[in-house]
């Protein structure tokens, strides 16, 4: 094994860990915080500067998780889907993956794009609150898998 490919893997699964983890968490409380203000531009600035957010730290925070990871697993000779807590992590990855695709992603563009449009008349419509809290709710389940994996990943059960 070759000890500095090794801790470069877990220096990046470590990395992008922080990048997703950090990323999912303060845009949502940062768009939280501008929905309460009920001021339309400023939603749709807290709006916009998610869905950059996620391009610049939460997708590569994906990507290093998963490249380190699987780099460590393999490194380390910890078969994914013959160790107990690598496996069950990677079921709890897909998981909130699919939540991410299926949902999450589709409400903010949706909520992006009505921003975009009510920032200029200062009407927010009904459909964009009713979308911000289904955001919000589906937000918060999406992030009970990844706390799961937290767990997994330092207890390995």
């Amino acid at each position: 094994m070759n000890p500095t490919l090794y801790q470069t893997l877990v220096y990046a699964h470590i990395l992008g860990v922080i990048l997703l983890a950090g990323n999912i968490t303060i845009t949502a409380f940062w768009k939280v915080l501008a929905d309460m203000t009920k001021d339309a531009k400023q939603i749709a600035f807290a709006n916009r500067a998610v869905i950059i957010a996620d391009w610049l730290f939460t997708l590569p925070g994906i990507v290093l998780t998963l490249v380190g990871g699987i780099g460590i697993s393999l490194m380390g000779q910890w078969p994914l889907f013959e160790v107990s807590w690598l496996s069950w992590s990677v079921f709890w990855f897909v998981v909130a993956g699919v939540l991410w695709m299926v949902f999450l992603i589709p409400l903010q563009i949706r909520q992006s794009r009505a921003a975009k449009l009510f920032a200029e008349t200062g009407d927010i419509p009904d459909s964009y609150w009713r979308d911000a809290r289904w955001w919000i709710t589906i937000g918060l389940i999406a992030t009970v898998p990844l706390l799961i994996i937290l767990y997994l990943m330092v207890f390995k059960p």
